[in-house]
């Protein structure tokens, strides 16, 4: 934050600090009255010890870049730069957000509350991500649902337990997280409308310590990834009611604590069709994807939520170059030609948009 803070001021664009603790909100106003377009990048890295020993690698033991999010810092700030010295000739005003804590706990919501959206008020935010699934020159732009709602649920089966030998004198909790496991996947494929895209994972089940005792409790817990804000409020009780039946029909009992994260990031149709136009235009129809999706999950939603935008994706793999890993690996890294690629990608939507907005 400090180094984007000092960038910026040295830019003579206007910085705001300490926004949600760590958060920095820049101001380029225009010569001419306009609206108000916010770009936003995040900032933050991840606990996660870099392999690679490249002179750019990580200078912070146990830290590291492993989504890109250092990249979205740099296209924001060359973004900066330029917008700096158009600032006579421009229309309106370009915020620019630099966001933290996106990986987690999130730093949008913080943000918003802390007033980044207001003062001048943002009539519109635009944003991108890093995307190795995408080679260099590859955009990913599609209207509506982009990326999933984040939602995780943690699970304690109690029972009683016993003797390894003499199951028939316990209630079994593994056994019955086994089957409330199972039934889970009924939610996507019973519950749910098939054509609607539903993931529910366990990713941790914890029990016994013994080989031949049947223990007392059992912990699960994992993620449902949905994109529709109509189901997203029915799937606890889905959730609950799947567990509950297959936990009580083998005599256990259990707790459950369902908690929602980020909500989809869900792109504005009319934004959308301005970053898409500006998309063909810098890379050619051909190498823009409008079908691409994914369940990940992202607290752009947040600021979607708030104000119309859009959200995109960035290629920067290249596998020429040995740099294919994925994302939150602890190799990850990208091409560095995809940096001029995103920033004149948000310099061409501004103009854009601040051109065509009446």
């Amino acid at each position: 934050a400090r180094v984007v803070a000092s960038r910026l001021r040295s830019l003579g664009v206007q910085a705001r600090t300490g926004v949600a603790k760590t958060g920095v909100v820049g101001l380029i106003s225009g010569a001419l009255p306009g609206p108000v377009v916010a770009l936003r990048a995040d900032m933050d890295a991840l606990p996660i010890v870099e392999r690679d020993k490249k002179s750019y690698r990580s200078g912070t033991s146990g830290v590291m870049h492993a989504c890109g999010h250092d990249g979205h810092v740099a296209i924001l700030l060359g973004v900066a730069e330029v917008l700096a010295k158009r600032k006579k000739n421009m229309r309106g005003s370009v915020k620019l957000i630099f966001q933290p804590a996106e990986e987690s706990p999130g730093g949008a919501l913080p943000m918003i509350k802390a007033g980044a959206l207001k003062n001048p008020d943002v009539d519109a935010i635009f944003g991108l991500h890093m995307w190795n699934d995408f080679g260099v020159g590859r955009l990913g732009v599609r209207p509506g649902p982009l990326l999933a709602a984040a939602d995780k649920f943690e699970v304690t089966i109690t029972a009683k337990g016993g003797h390894g030998a003499a199951p028939h004198q316990t209630a079994d909790p593994i056994l019955a997280a086994v089957h409330a496991i199972q039934a889970l996947q009924a939610l996507s494929s019973r519950l749910v409308d098939p054509l609607q895209p539903v993931v529910c994972s366990v990713g941790r089940i914890k029990g016994g310590d013994a080989f031949n005792v049947i223990p007392n409790k059992v912990e699960f817990a994992g993620t449902i990834r949905s994109f529709d804000p109509k189901l997203r409020p029915k799937l606890p009780k889905m959730v609950r009611d799947l567990v509950g039946n297959a936990v009580h029909g083998l005599g256990a009992d259990f707790e459950m604590n369902y908690t929602m994260y980020y909500p989809a990031t869900i792109n504005d149709v009319e934004m959308t069709k301005v970053v898409d136009g500006v998309a063909e235009g810098l890379v050619g129809a051909g190498r823009v994807d409008r079908n691409v999706q994914t369940l990940g999950g992202e607290d752009m939603s947040y600021f979607l939520n708030e104000v119309p935008g859009c959200f995109f994706f960035l290629g920067c793999r290249n596998e020429k170059k040995g740099l294919c890993a994925p994302h939150h690996s602890d190799r990850f890294d990208f091409d560095e030609e995809a940096l001029p690629i995103g920033a004149e990608m948000l310099l061409r939507t501004v103009e854009s948009y601040l051109g065509s907005s009446k």
